[in-house]
């Protein structure tokens, strides 16, 4: 069963992946169709991303209301209607439209596959299980860029058309499932979180059938999950949102430091190239339909063979060492791809498409070598516990935003810069990346939490966030004996109504030692 349910969230990242990988193929042919300005195809490529940040934005709301299935179903459902609507558009506004239905539904998949896939998961096998997100999403990228191989004879006006609308069989089909009854579950701690302790006990069932010692893994597993509720709840309580608008300098630094290695990502301009893949290499002379689709697959290919590479190098060499390593190769990529515009445009618009290939080649293994991956891991080593979830959906929207303006200004600087200018201001960026990553970022490898939350408090000479993070391991400490004082049978419903009383007065007490903390 729990390969059926991780099998089903990975569909809906394929999906999504697919949206993504389709506006890398189809830009160029939307632009010219539609005769559309600089401005107006940045907008509708950036459009993306910032319907994304709501959607991401959103999810949580949607998701903690209607569950994990319902989520997928209006995520499913949003991509259908929002795929057509650009196939069938007429006019730019109903395409901006169709756009943003699809961004906002992409939002909604980045946020709930992976956390579903976790929660439906055994703890030995969930770490290979929740890698099936990403593993579908590059796959369904790899078929958004195929998509130019199947409709490359068609005219312009109709190839993209047919493109968009190929995005929706996979949503229909992951609708059809969720309409079946007993294919998908839903989320067991979504269940537990909304008091339906015996509907979450039975999917725990389905998923430890095979398991001798079912009824103790059940068990242990409704355990984590109250303790798990129970912490993010009391954190919640104690700390809020106050980190943010009041840091203390040891905060304000592993702000600056996990914050900051998300938005460099951006900044290296990934998302801004990525989306504009088709407008290099048509500029480039590389202008054939077929062999733009071509060299798109195996410039994805290459780059998800890569970060699977590098990601089991990142314990040996440390963190460092790759993200610095990827800045610099990134900055040469570039500095390339700079020089064969320039030396193309000395030339009188002829040749060298095949050196502005191997840079965008070289350009993608080196930000997937470091910047990629560990944009994302290294916040999530150096953020502590008390402000973890908080500063982590910061983290996100930060990124996103980042990616949102280099999208939608990428465009409009080739214009004023031409591309030997533009990618010489990305490597000069990058320049200045790789000093502040060399200057501020700390080694993680190796490190826990606490050992993080150390440095941190060492080297900006700020001890009150020990005193913070020992004064909530504290409350967590009390509140569990006086859970444990007052346990009832965890098996009834009856049960989860009694501990749920018992949660609410703990968080009250919680509230009020948390601003006894801050004070």
């Amino acid at each position: 069963s729990v390969i059926r349910y991780a099998a089903c969230a990975a569909l809906n990242s394929c999906a999504l992946g697919y949206d993504l990988g389709v506006n890398t193929s189809a830009s160029l042919l939307v632009q010219t169709s539609m005769d559309l300005s600089t401005s107006q195809i940045e907008l509708f490529v950036a459009a993306m991303d910032f319907c994304a940040m709501i959607g991401a934005a959103c999810a949580h709301f949607i998701s903690d209301k209607y569950g994990r299935k319902g989520l997928f179903a209006i995520s499913a459902g949003g991509f259908v209607v929002g795929t057509l609507t650009m196939s069938c558009s007429q006019s730019y506004r109903i395409l901006l439209v169709g756009r943003a239905i699809v961004g906002t539904c992409v939002g909604f998949g980045l946020a709930v596959d992976p956390i579903y896939i976790s929660e439906v998961s055994p703890p030995d096998r969930r770490g290979e299980l929740v890698s099936w997100s990403e593993i579908a999403l590059n796959i369904g990228v790899v078929l958004g860029f195929a998509s130019g191989l199947l409709f490359y004879r068609l005219p312009e006006d109709v190839a993209w058309r047919w493109m968009f609308g190929m995005g929706s069989p996979l949503p229909i089909a992951m609708l059809i499932f969720l309409s079946w009854p007993g294919f998908v579950s839903e989320s067991p701690r979504w269940l537990v979180q909304k008091g339906k302790i015996s509907e979450a006990t039975s999917v725990f069932h389905t998923i430890y059938h095979s398991d001798g010692n079912a009824d103790v893994a059940v068990e242990a597993q409704i355990k984590e999950i109250r303790d798990s509720i129970r912490r993010d709840t009391e954190a919640d309580l104690a700390y809020g949102w106050s980190f943010l608008f009041r840091p203390s300098p040891a905060y304000k630094r592993m702000l600056m430091v996990g914050i900051g290695t998300a938005v460099a990502q951006q900044l290296a301009g990934i998302d801004a190239v990525g989306a504009f893949l088709v407008f290099i290499m048509d500029d480039s002379g590389v202008t054939s339909r077929l062999n733009q689709s071509l060299i798109l697959i195996t410039l994805q290919i290459l780059k998800l063979t890569t970060v699977i590479v590098a990601s089991k190098m990142f314990d040996k060499r440390g963190r460092r060492f790759f993200l610095i390593g990827s800045l610099l190769g990134i900055t040469a990529s570039l500095l390339l791809l700079s020089w064969s515009f320039a030396e193309s445009n000395a030339n009188g618009g002829g040749g060298n498409n095949g050196v502005a290939i191997l840079g965008l080649g070289s350009y993608l293994i080196c930000f997937s070598v470091g910047m990629g991956p560990l944009a994302w891991l290294i916040p999530s080593e150096v953020f502590s516990n008390t402000i973890r979830a908080k500063a982590m959906s910061l983290t996100t929207f930060l990124n996103r935003l980042t990616g949102s303006i280099m999208q939608s200004t990428f465009l409009t600087l080739e214009d004023k810069l031409g591309w030997a200018g533009l990618f010489v201001l990305y490597a000069g960026i990058c320049i200045l990346l790789s000093f502040w990553v060399f200057t501020y970022l700390p080694e993680t490898k190796g490190k826990s939490l606490e050992e993080m939350t150390t440095f941190f408090a060492e080297v900006t000479g700020d001890r009150s966030i020990l005193d913070m993070e020992a004064s909530f391991a504290n409350v967590l400490r009390d509140n569990e004996i006086s859970t444990q004082n007052n346990k009832a049978d965890p098996k009834t419903e009856e049960s989860a109504i009694i501990q749920g009383k018992n949660l609410e007065m703990t968080e009250s007490t919680t509230m009020q030692r948390g601003e006894s903390t801050l004070t």
